[in-house]
């Protein structure tokens, strides 16, 4: 049962994609009653999960300029905070990181630094430019860095990092707790969808849902269809030749609809500069390559009597899994990096999840039906045999 074990391994893929979960803008708590000197203001904030912390910013998305405001308290009088983004991943190597660091004077100083490994390096220019840079220590005691980043337009969700420190030695950052705290201290920051002061966010935050909904309905829903149709429908002679049919319509409007999807995506990523999600878009790239593959084979196809259609045939099914693991897998990927909430997540797990029961209860049922049948064809054979066999005289 190849495919209820495919199908399985789907269910799997769902259950252990669909964990992760964006840091959201607070309607209310701490960081909406936060207040900040120079009569700096934000059109939003996000409470974060980690260490206490909590950012606030105002992204621009015609100019791509994002003022931010970060506030954490260091891990011990006379430590450090720190607050980036991270354009190629979730953790601390390629960070573009602002790090605010006490002086012997009192005050407090911002420096940039654009963190290759897990150690912190030198200070340095970032991917962004950043200006405006500043920071202070409340009666609290928690510390606020002020900055502003030039992302560019077309910014969306960001992976951000953060970090606290208890010591600083030489005017340097000494290494930070290794606690499970210190350790989870990333998320996602949805700069479109809890922005209300740029204009141009709705249309953004459109174009990213149009994206994900074309995908989901393409590579997540038609194309595993199309190949529960012509795994299980084709078992039945009265089904013969529809479930062709419906196997290439399944698959030929799923390709059309997911050529649309990955168009719109390639377009999403060239207008967020310096924004990348690499392996979502190098998994996207593939899908199309391979469904394209699949559809230009289709003119290749032996008739069956042809001694090479065994071959096509493992090609075109080995190919056309492989389509639906990775899309799937992808799926997933662009929720967490669009920051979906847990119900969608839900809700497209709970239609992998029918598709999954639907393959393997009719994977059951074709067995039997085969079974049957060939048990029919013996017999019918072993009578036909016992009826030519010559009368002994």
């Amino acid at each position: 049962m190849a495919v209820a074990g495919f199908a399985a391994v789907l269910a799997l893929l769902a259950a252990v994609l669909c964990h992760s979960r964006p840091a959201h803008a607070a309607s209310g708590g701490r960081c909406a009653g936060e207040a900040f000197s120079a009569n700096r203001a934000y059109a939003a904030c996000s409470d974060l999960p980690h260490l206490g912390a909590s950012v606030h910013w105002t992204y621009d998305r015609s100019s791509g300029d994002l003022a931010v405001a970060f506030v954490a308290a260091p891990a011990a009088p006379g430590g450090w905070v720190a607050w980036g983004i991270n354009p190629a991943g979730e953790g601390m190597p390629g960070t573009q990181a602002l790090v605010a660091v006490p002086s012997s004077a009192g005050a407090w100083a911002v420096r940039t630094y654009n963190i290759s490994g897990y150690a912190l390096g030198e200070p340095g220019d970032i991917a962004f430019p950043a200006t405006g840079l500043a920071a202070e220590l409340g009666a609290d005691g928690r510390v606020r860095v002020f900055g502003r980043l030039m992302l560019g337009p077309g910014a969306g969700v960001l992976n951000q990092v953060w970090q606290v420190g208890a010591a600083v030695s030489g005017g340097n950052p000494a290494p930070h707790a290794m606690g499970g705290d210190n350790l989870a201290a990333k998320a996602k920051l949805d700069l479109l969808r809890a922005t209300t002061a740029s204009a141009g966010a709705d249309s953004a935050t459109k174009k990213r849902n149009i994206h994900g909904v074309l995908n989901a309905v393409s590579w997540g829903i038609l194309l595993p269809m199309g190949a529960i149709f012509a795994r299980y429908l084709k078992t039945f002679k009265s089904a013969d030749p529809a479930w062709f049919y419906l196997h290439v319509t399944c698959q030929l409007i799923g390709y059309i609809v997911g050529v649309s999807g990955w168009a719109t995506g390639i377009n999403l990523g060239n207008e967020s500069k310096g924004v990348t999600y690499t392996t979502h878009r190098n998994i996207g790239i593939t899908l199309f390559a391979l469904a394209t593959l699949q559809i230009f084979a289709l003119f290749l196809r032996p008739k069956k009597e042809h001694k090479y259609r065994l071959y096509w045939n493992m090609y075109h099914h080995t190919v056309g899994y492989t389509v639906i693991v990775l899309g799937i897998i992808n799926i997933f990927k662009g929720m967490g990096i669009l920051g979906v909430e847990q119900r969608w997540k839900t809700a497209y797990v709970a239609v992998v999840c029918v598709l999954v029961v639907a393959a393997v209860t009719l994977e059951v049922v074709t067995w039997s039906v085969v079974v049957k049948r060939r048990k029919a064809e013996n017999k019918t054979f072993n009578s036909a045999t016992n009826g030519h066999m010559p009368h002994s005289v």
